[in-house]
């Protein structure tokens, strides 16, 4: 598998009706990530220049930030694309959803990059509300007839997997 798999990587194959490869299965977290003495000293080399312009996990420079070695922060970004492609049919609804599901994965990385336990906490506290909300607005929107049902509960399980390792991450 390549060692660069980027988001437009994944949109293409999704817009094509290939199956979507999953955050963590493609090996972009934790123990499977690239470590900081396997980049190229150079940063011209094509590697390190698709990387930049597909905006991957690399920052451009070579190296990891906080936030792409948290399992949690991949599994937010799942949710924010099943959140999208749920299609709310209620504007206020999906606007909501959307903002919330944003806000989530803005509020894990601003919490890996924290350096005290209680900042730590308290970014994943946040993002734990609007997790939860976001999973909330695809319910009411599946509720009144503007969503499917099938994707409040795909959201709804992922969302459960979500609040839990944040929740996790908090103590």
């Amino acid at each position: 598998m390549k060692r660069v798999l980027g988001i437009a990587l994944q949109a293409v194959a999704r817009r094509r009706g290939e199956a979507s490869v999953s955050w963590v299965g493609a090996g972009l977290f934790m123990n499977n990530a690239p470590k900081r003495h396997d980049t190229p000293k150079r940063h011209d080399t094509p590697e390190c220049s698709a990387a930049a312009k597909l905006g991957t996990h690399r920052n451009g420079v070579g190296r990891l930030l906080p936030h792409h070695r948290l399992w949690v922060y991949g599994l937010a970004l799942e949710m924010l694309v099943l959140v999208r492609d749920a299609g709310i049919r209620d504007v206020k609804l999906r606007d909501e959803a959307l903002r919330a599901a944003k806000g989530a994965c803005l509020n894990v990385a601003e919490g890996a990059a924290r350096v005290t336990r209680a900042d730590k906490a308290r970014a994943f506290t946040i993002a734990r509300g609007e997790i939860v909300e976001a999973c909330a607005a695809l319910e009411i929107a599946a509720l009144l007839d503007c969503a499917r049902r099938e994707d409040a509960t795909r959201v709804a399980v992922l969302a459960d997997r979500v609040v839990a390792m944040l929740t996790r991450l908090i103590r």
